[in-house]
């Protein structure tokens, strides 16, 4: 499956803020946004003296909405037409759909130092929900689920670094975690106040409404 490889900074100057897609290491202060406030490209600081069109406003959330999760078009399209079926609020519960997912809980709870490496953590099968081994990012938690380390990944570099710095990041208040087993719990759906994403979904829903 086609998933874009190249430097993630360049996706951060594209949507003019931080994305935190390499996790806590955006948090150093050495980001290339900060050296370089404008999108990448020849043209770009020409380009960007031009009236951004509402067509463009939508896009460009839609897109830093899709980065943020690491999704492909085709599967981000597939979730906002769940939600849009769903009752309540479309872009909150595209929201609540995103954050559900497996690989995003995994770093919520600090198993991860990014959302990238959450993904390839649990593709490898480190992980198990509610007892039982899941190697599927993509993977709905359910409230009153819990997610584990397992026994046997309990000592790899990469999630024994992960835990060690995720200290001062903040858990979000629909999950809780014991840090000596490794074990997390779905307490609750988030509501929109509790899913700290930066963007405005409104007009992501615009967007697939037009």
């Amino acid at each position: 499956m086609a998933r874009y490889t190249g430097p993630v900074c360049r996706l951060c100057r594209r949507e003019g803020v931080r994305l935190y897609l390499k996790g806590d290491r955006c948090t150093s202060g050495k980001c290339a946004i900060e050296k370089r406030p404008y999108p990448p490209g020849q043209r770009a600081q020409r380009r960007m003296r031009r009236r951004i069109s509402d067509y463009g406003l939508q896009l460009r959330e839609k897109q830093k909405l899709r980065r943020i999760y690491g999704l492909l078009e085709r599967q981000f399209r597939r979730y906002f037409a769940e939600a849009a079926r769903s009752a309540g609020i479309t872009g909150e519960t595209l929201l609540q759909l995103l954050e559900r997912r497996l690989d995003n809980v995994v770093w919520r709870l600090g198993f991860a130092s990014s959302r990238a490496q959450a993904r390839e953590l649990v593709n490898h099968g480190h992980f198990a929900v509610n007892d039982g081994r899941v190697d599927i990012p993509s993977y709905r938690v359910r409230p009153g689920a819990s997610i584990s380390v397992r026994e046997k990944s309990r000592s790899i570099p990469p999630l024994v670094a992960a835990v060690a710095g995720a200290g001062a990041r903040r858990l979000p208040p629909w999950l809780q975690i014991e840090a000596d087993a490794m074990r997390g719990t779905i307490i609750s759906v988030p509501t929109r106040d509790e899913i700290d994403t930066q963007v405005q979904e409104g007009l992501v829903v615009e967007y697939y409404s037009r």
